[in-house]
């Protein structure tokens, strides 16, 4: 699968803006690609001013999504608020090229930020289907929680969409390299870079993490997009090889 890794600034609360944006980078791929990944909030960052910024499941941040899908003839994928039946929640979308949409609502939200007192958590592990791959759909802080993310539905890939500070750099590298190793998984990390309007920095590292923790995509800081292809076959050699996942723990996760 070839995926393309988009890591921008974000203009704050400025959805036209973001989608300006985004748009132009997508539009500087020069090569066919089959998954084009977004940060999280890309339209707005990450933002607790939720009734001003969210957007309903017919806005025009998903009808563009869908868009986008189309002319690429790719799936795209990230979060942005959304409201529904009076709560708001961090969702991130995963588009198809025929504009089927699938989602993930947030599970674990940043209680330091007090994403918890604005958003409404999700209650369920979405792994989606595509092109013969089963992606799993994580958003930044879940990242923190391995449990959630443990890989019994012998997914395929690990992808984390994030706002993730400067200032926990360090955690954000060694967490997704864990989470690879771990579920003997591909996993993928976009962030974003930029100061935002609480006077967060972020230094970006958005990288591509092999099922053995090597990597197919070094950390990266400058705005851009980056290309990763990853090999399935080479993936499940190795898991018959070694095959740690059959010696998991067996315990429920209660939501």
């Amino acid at each position: 699968m070839k995926i393309a890794l988009i890591q921008s600034d974000l203009h704050w609360e400025n959805a036209l803006e973001n989608r300006k944006n985004f748009e132009s980078e997508i539009n500087s791929i020069d090569s066919e690609v089959n998954l084009i990944v977004l940060p999280e909030m890309f339209s707005t960052g990450f933002t607790m001013n939720a009734s001003a910024v969210a957007e309903t499941m017919q806005g025009e941040t998903v009808l563009w999504m869908k868009e986008v899908a189309k002319q690429k003839n790719a799936a795209v994928t990230g979060s942005l608020v959304i409201t529904e039946n009076g709560k708001f929640y961090n969702r991130m979308f995963f588009v198809f090229p025929s504009g089927e949409i699938q989602y993930y609502n947030k599970r674990h939200l940043f209680t330091l930020a007090g994403e918890d007192r604005f958003y409404t958590a999700g209650t369920e592990k979405v792994i989606v289907e595509y092109l013969d791959w089963k992606i799993c759909l994580q958003v930044c802080y879940d990242l923190r929680f391995p449990v959630f993310a443990r890989n019994t539905e012998n997914y395929d890939l690990l992808l984390y969409v994030a706002n993730w500070p400067k200032i926990r750099t360090n955690a954000w590298d060694a967490l997704l390299k864990a989470r690879a190793i771990e579920n003997l998984s591909y996993t993928i990390g976009v962030n974003r870079i930029g100061v935002d309007a609480n006077n967060y920095e972020h230094i970006g590292h958005s990288q591509a993490v092999d099922f053995l923790g090597n990597y197919v995509l070094e950390p990266q800081e400058k705005n851009g997009v980056f290309i990763v292809e990853l090999d399935k076959n080479t993936m499940y050699e190795t898991r018959k090889k070694l095959d740690f996942l059959s010696d998991q723990d067996e315990f429920e996760i209660k939501i």
